[in-house]
């Protein structure tokens, strides 16, 4: 038969059979590589052509404290290269998860109670405990039996665990140990429940209950006072030390602070982790570490929260509609997720703060980092050395009850606004505020004087006028005193609003006339083609009855 005659497809057929099979298995091994590559967020080659180039780092570089304390950071002026083997996300957490090693010894246990009848187990690290070598191997935690003297200036660290998460942990105690070969004491402040320490009231931990922090930490600053007081916060234990840091604002005792993988907005977190495939494993492994929680205590969990939708839950955002809104008294899950993030706070946070996150980090998303409100740098241990010896190390100030906290809602608060002359409303500023609330006690000041002078006058007349022009007198003053107390009111701050509404009506009837124009103009060839077209089948039906 003749090529020609041959179906293209038949000809491309004979001409790939051609083609040996083991260029096909290369082929796909290619294909399937650079697929695996992209899934599984690997960067060796992206490691490997900008190793040279530093990490950059932002920064205010007019700043004083910035430039003071980050000149000393070493490390800030090299770049982070993942262990070529391991460099995925993915790969990174399996490791540590399944092949992690932690280093031996045991912490001095301490039982804090709080105010409300809670218990929150503080285990200790100290200095003395692994310097030269020599510390306590693995086993029952020791007692803490008054180990830190109430005159040690040791600087303090508290370490604020992660979901789930306690001070067994393996980056916990690689996090504990390094630090305390660093000369600290450290602390980890355990959530309730966790640490081997039953809940001891109606009171759960949750990715915004700062109390229990807040605690702890005025309890350590009030016991050893010559001992500087930081902290460390990882995953969810981050999003609790920055929101403690920003509702306290200058009356906190912390002097600096570390914040490392937070999440920082938890409704942009529980939309990221139920996007992906690879998200969803983590969602679901993180539910299964939530539900082994649940089980710790599960006559309180029966008691105040859906066991049986506790037990069926299959993500975390079910696990927060079973568990933690009932417990905490949220209405739904997405306002426990809105109150709770860290990302409203930052802004107020009145301590050196250095904030540590991965851009590829599998679970905390880098669309939840609030670039405008904060600045990133890295290295925990060197940044909090560098800062304890340097003046920039904050100090507690006492707030009076009188202040208001930057982050009271605004709907809490008497409005404010400016009224522009062409209707424009704004929100006024702190100086015009303060103008205009002088403004009116001027106001009330005139008035009072006012009302005070024709109240005088009306008593002289009685002394020069019997009983019956008495109650003349005073009379005929009621009406003039009413008078002059409203000439004295407030301007009237309606009329630019009235008339930027009339002339919203009329901009508004212009537009409609206009938009009429427009359909009917771009309109216009359909329906004559429309018209057209109908005309023309008419005219062909009557065309042979003629």
């Amino acid at each position: 038969m003749d090529s020609s005659s041959l179906s293209p497809y038949i000809l491309l057929f004979n001409a790939l059979s051609k083609i040996p099979t083991w260029h096909y298995l290369v082929a796909f091994l290619i294909i399937s590589v650079t697929i695996l590559y992209n899934f599984l967020e690997v960067h060796f080659f992206e490691d490997v052509f900008f190793k040279s180039q530093g990490t950059p780092i932002t920064y205010n570089p007019s700043s004083p404290f910035c430039n003071a304390i980050l000149s000393n950071c070493k490390i800030l002026h090299s770049r982070f290269v993942a262990t070529p083997w391991i460099s995925s996300p993915h790969f990174q957490t399996a490791f540590l998860q399944f092949c992690g090693r932690s280093p031996g010894f045991s912490y001095r246990r301490q039982l804090f109670h709080t105010s409300d009848g809670g218990t929150i187990a503080l285990d200790w690290l100290m200095n003395a405990d692994v310097s030269g070598g020599t510390f306590h191997i693995n086993g029952a935690s020791l007692p803490m039996n008054n180990s830190i003297s109430q005159d040690e200036t040791t600087p303090i660290v508290i370490v604020v665990p992660g979901l789930a998460s306690s001070s067994t942990s393996h980056y916990l105690k690689n996090l504990a140990f390094n630090m305390a070969k660093h000369r600290w004491n450290v602390v980890v402040s355990n959530h309730r429940g966790l640490g081997g320490v039953s809940i001891t009231s109606d009171c759960f931990y949750n990715a915004g209950w700062t109390e229990d922090l807040r605690a702890v930490a005025n309890y350590l600053h009030a016991k050893y006072p010559k001992a500087p007081l930081f902290a460390i916060g990882t995953s969810i234990g981050a999003n609790i030390l920055v929101k403690y840091l920003g509702e306290d604002g200058e009356g906190t005792p912390i002097a600096g602070a570390v914040a490392v993988c937070n999440p920082w907005d938890l409704l942009i977190g529980d939309r990221f982790i139920c996007r992906g495939l690879l998200q969803r494993i983590y969602d679901k492994a993180l539910t299964i570490g939530l539900q082994g929680y649940a089980h710790l205590h599960e006559p309180l969990y029966t008691r105040l929260a859906n066991w049986e939708g506790i037990k069926t839950a299959r993500c975390i955002r079910d696990y927060d509609n079973y568990a933690t809104c009932p417990v905490g008294k949220f209405e739904t899950v997405d306002t426990y997720y809105r109150r709770c993030s860290s990302a409203a706070y930052v802004g107020n946070v009145s301590v050196p703060l250095l904030c540590i996150s991965a851009l590829d980090d599998p679970v905390c998303t880098r669309e939840a980092i609030p670039w405008d409100e904060c600045r990133w740098i890295r290295a925990v241990d060197e940044f909090l050395d560098v800062l304890r010896s340097s003046p920039y190390i904050h100090v507690q100030k006492k707030q009076t009850s009188g202040q208001i906290s930057a982050l009271d809602s605004s709907i809490d608060q008497y409005p404010r606004l400016h009224g522009a002359e062409d209707g424009i409303v704004t929100a006024a500023s702190d100086d015009e505020k303060r103008d205009g609330i002088e403004d009116i006690k001027k106001l009330q000041m005139l008035g009072e004087e006012k009302t005070t002078e024709m109240l005088s006058n009306a008593e002289q007349e009685k002394h020069f006028t019997g009983a019956n022009s008495d109650f003349v007198s005073e009379t005929c003053q009621t009406p003039e005193i009413a008078k002059n107390i409203q000439a004295v009111k407030s301007p009237d701050i309606d009329s630019p609003f009235r008339r930027f509404l009339n002339q919203m009506s009329q901009r508004n009837s212009i537009a409609m006339w206009l938009l009429a124009f427009i359909a009917i103009r771009t309109s216009w060839p359909l329906v004559g083609s429309i018209t057209k077209f109908i005309s023309r089948k008419r005219s062909r039906k009557i065309m042979p009855a003629a």
